[in-house]
């Protein structure tokens, strides 16, 4: 038995765990760190006030009880249960034990992350950067013929959507991985009016520039004035200072 979640022989739930999980989220709140973490976001958040590392420590505890009884269909009931929560460590608790079985995701997943996007149920960038560099970009890397579907995510009414079709590829960008999609995304995004896909496409080009340097250059300087500042600021961030101060100029 651990913390009372499992009882010897006893299947537990994923409505079960769902309130266990919720239970020891209250138990450790702080509400003045709760109220610090608003700084972070433009949009309004609600927040427990848990550090990272502490919803880490209880998405362990609670995923090693279930871990022998519960498959990905399982992980999925608890995701829809608590993604919807509109406290970020609920929201960031399921994913992390969501992405425990990332090995059993099919092509389905796929979809289904999209439609978890498109409810707002990750309704602020942390909670979509938590879910989906580690699934999506697993997906795309193990299916690559989802990396021409996930383009098509750069035009959703959905700014989370978006900002997905972004993050997904950090991980790989950062790995020299399906590069000519991650500058095909980045050119797509480049119309959107929105800080939070504007700082996105900047992180991603970053990571892609951490291995191909002169290839971001080039980039930039070709498409220099349709890109957003605030891309660019981002992007241009790895760059020696006499450079940035050159790419800033040479892009306006």
């Amino acid at each position: 038995m651990t913390n009372g979640t499992k009882k010897e022989g006893k299947f537990v739930t994923p409505e079960e765990l769902a309130k266990k999980a919720v239970s020891l989220l209250k138990s450790k709140a702080d509400p003045e760190k709760a109220v610090q973490a608003q700084r972070y976001f433009k949009e309004q958040v609600s927040s427990y006030g848990l550090a990272s590392q502490e919803v880490r420590d209880i998405a362990a505890e609670l995923y090693l009880t279930v871990r022998k009884e519960w498959t990905i269909r399982q992980a999925i009931e608890f995701c829809e249960i608590l993604l919807p929560h509109k406290y970020l460590e609920a929201k960031g608790l399921a994913t992390m034990i969501f992405l425990k079985y990332r090995k059993e995701f099919d092509r389905s997943i796929f979809l289904l992350i999209k439609k978890w996007l498109a409810r707002d149920y990750c309704d602020n960038w942390a909670s979509v950067d938590v879910l989906c560099p580690d699934s999506l970009g697993a997906m795309l890397e193990k299916y690559p013929d989802l990396v021409q579907k996930i383009k098509g995510w750069t035009a959703h009414p959905n700014r989370w959507v978006k900002r997905a079709s972004a993050v997904s590829f950090i991980k790989l960008a950062r790995c020299g991985k399906c590069l000519d999609a991650v500058y095909q995304i980045s050119k797509r995004l480049f119309p959107v009016e929105d800080d939070l896909i504007e700082k996105a496409n900047g992180w991603l080009l970053r990571e892609a520039g951490k291995v191909d340097m002169p290839r971001l250059e080039r980039f930039l300087r070709r498409h220099g004035p349709r890109i957003p500042r605030t891309t660019l600021r981002y992007a241009i961030e790895r760059f020696p200072d006499a450079k940035r101060i050159k790419l800033l100029a040479a892009t306006r």
